[in-house]
């Protein structure tokens, strides 16, 4: 069963529910154009850690924090296993069910929190998450969430802004981060403190290191990383003990 949260728990998720929302409509546009694109490619590169389940036609896989719908989209796109998505922000999941009848396709999305998941224990041969746990407001026990709806042997992949490794490439993209995005997200959202939210976010999340540590204390093995775009972001991988 879900741990039982906090108040101040319950209050971030319902801070993160309703800022994603706010910006629902101007999301999809602002990640591609903020990140020149590089995110298309980061979520391809989550399609390929799963390309062994995703060629399955038996498996199951759940995108979770769904957002939009892109990652389950690039993974319904290279493969042939059923993707589900789930998401707790309605205006988002909205956006995402629209994109079925662009992209000819009927990948079911539910309305759920991703730390009280609307499924039974083991279902999913893989999970994966984008830009998503770090909202979490506990993120160790968003993992067991993740854990206990994964079948034993199961894949995990987390893809996540995580520390620039680059000295010098560091300090230009955190001065790109915390002053220039957050100007031109408000200017185009018309929330700029959602886009304040993001590195601040971000500043807090465990880096690569200590995010495989985390992930190993709470029931996952084979866990490794793999740094992208100089660190700006990571993929996480994880199997279920």
């Amino acid at each position: 069963m879900p741990t039982e949260r906090t108040a101040d728990e319950l209050k971030h998720a319902r801070a993160v529910r309703e800022m994603f929302a706010g910006i629902a409509t101007k999301y999809d546009f602002l990640n591609h154009f903020l990140s020149v694109n590089t995110d298309k490619r980061w979520r391809r590169l989550v399609a390929e850690k799963l390309k062994d389940v995703l060629e399955n036609p038996a498996a199951l896989v759940l995108d979770v924090a769904c957002g939009t719908g892109d990652l389950a989209l690039e993974l319904q796109k290279n493969g042939k296993a059923k993707v589900f998505g789930t998401d707790f922000c309605r205006p988002m999941l909205e956006i995402a069910f629209r994109k079925n009848g662009k992209n000819d396709s009927s990948i079911p999305y539910v309305e759920a929190d991703g730390m009280n998941l609307s499924f039974a224990d083991a279902s999913f041969d893989a999970l994966t998450i984008a830009f998503g746990l770090r909202n979490f407001s506990n993120w160790e026990n968003g993992l067991r969430e993740f854990h206990r709806v994964l079948k034993p042997g199961g894949k995990l992949v987390v893809l996540e802004f995580s520390a620039p490794v680059i000295p010098g490439f560091r300090q230009a993209f955190q001065f790109y981060f915390s002053t220039i995005l957050p100007r031109i997200g408000g200017a185009v959202s018309g929330s700029r403190g959602a886009y304040e939210y993001l590195p601040d976010s971000v500043s807090k999340f465990p880096d690569q290191k200590n995010l495989v540590r985390m992930m190993r204390e709470n029931g996952f093995n084979n866990v490794e990383y793999k740094n992208l775009t100089g660190g700006i972001a990571a993929i996480h991988t994880g199997t279920k003990n």
